[in-house]
């Protein structure tokens, strides 16, 4: 009789795990704080370099309108830019071991960073990720979900 063996690891795919509510909270927190010193440095360096391009924006106690809708396109633009150059990672993901993928678990594209990235400019966007398992509409309308790195099973 001749004894077989196989490789029983080469069969097994890996088990996507969902990043926990707190995990994509804590990722929002972190991508928001880094954002916002982005902005703050742009801002400091715009009165630098170009100080006339300052007096264009509402200053006071509250921001126009416009303001609101610049500040959510540039939130957009700088989640799709971290999101495609660094293959579903932000540094909040970064730090909490997370990562965007599609469903089947490949890698997004930056199509679907760039979905995303608008997906969270959407007012409300963040009340969408409160429930269990946690499914924001930025996962649910790209068919992309965040998947905790330290659980993959495989």
């Amino acid at each position: 009789m001749e004894e077989t063996t196989t490789n029983y690891l080469q069969d097994i795919e890996p088990t996507l795990v969902r990043a926990t509510a707190g995990q994509r909270l804590a990722n929002y927190i972190i991508d928001i704080i880094a954002f916002y010193v982005l902005m703050i440095v742009l801002g400091i360096l715009i009165g630098l370099f170009a100080p006339s391009l300052l007096d264009s924006f509402e200053t006071g106690p509250g921001f126009s309108f416009i303001d609101r809708i610049v500040s959510l396109f540039l939130y957009a633009l700088y989640m799709f830019a971290v999101g495609a150059i660094f293959k579903g990672k932000s540094l909040g993901k970064l730090i909490t071991k997370t990562r965007a993928v599609n469903t089947d678990g490949s890698q997004i594209s930056a199509t679907k960073a760039l979905q995303r990235g608008f997906s969270r400019a959407v007012p409300f966007c963040a009340f969408s990720a409160l429930g269990t398992p946690c499914n924001p509409w930025q996962d649910s309308w790209t068919a992309t979900m965040v998947i905790d790195e330290k659980e993959l099973q495989g």
